[in-house]
């Protein structure tokens, strides 16, 4: 799995000066943290709505491998909206764990063409239903015995 060292200076205050290492999570990993804070409609399965925050702060505790020996960095510091982590330092680590956990550029743009393309071909619920039924009438016709096709 890759990994990336950082070693901050004073910028983001002398509380986090230090070395920090993340490395690579697994799939199955970030999957099950995109899960946790993703609610899903019950019948449709559309996305309802989606903690980004808390993804993101998760992913990046799940991939710090290494920090400081006063530990400066905890899941709660990440979330904490009132006493939190400084923006910029938030911002650095996504970057490198966005870099070393998710998918390329191209990537994204490869697969938002994809499902743009999915979307346009998608025939309406009601061609759908027309054309089961035609299915469904054709193969009832083909489960009847020889006798009855040929007296038609």
């Amino acid at each position: 799995m890759r990994k990336e060292v950082i070693e901050l200076d004073n910028r983001f205050s002398e509380e986090y000066a230090g070395r920090y290492v993340f490395s690579e999570i697994s799939w199955a990993k970030r999957s099950r943290l995109i899960q946790k804070y993703t609610k899903y409609h019950p019948v449709t399965g559309q996305i309802l709505n989606s903690d980004y925050v808390a993804i993101q702060a998760e992913t990046i505790w799940a991939s710090l491998r290494e920090q400081p020996t006063h530990k400066p960095i905890t899941l709660e510091k990440l979330l904490n909206e009132e006493d939190g982590i400084p923006v910029e330092l938030g911002e650095l680590f996504s970057q490198i764990v966005n870099r070393l956990c998710a998918i390329t550029a191209q990537e994204t743009r490869f697969l938002s063409e994809q499902s743009e393309e999915a979307n346009s071909i998608q025939a309406s619920p009601n061609s759908d239903s027309a054309k089961n039924s035609t299915n469904c009438q054709a193969s009832s016709e083909e489960n009847l015995p020889e006798t009855s096709r040929h007296s038609s």
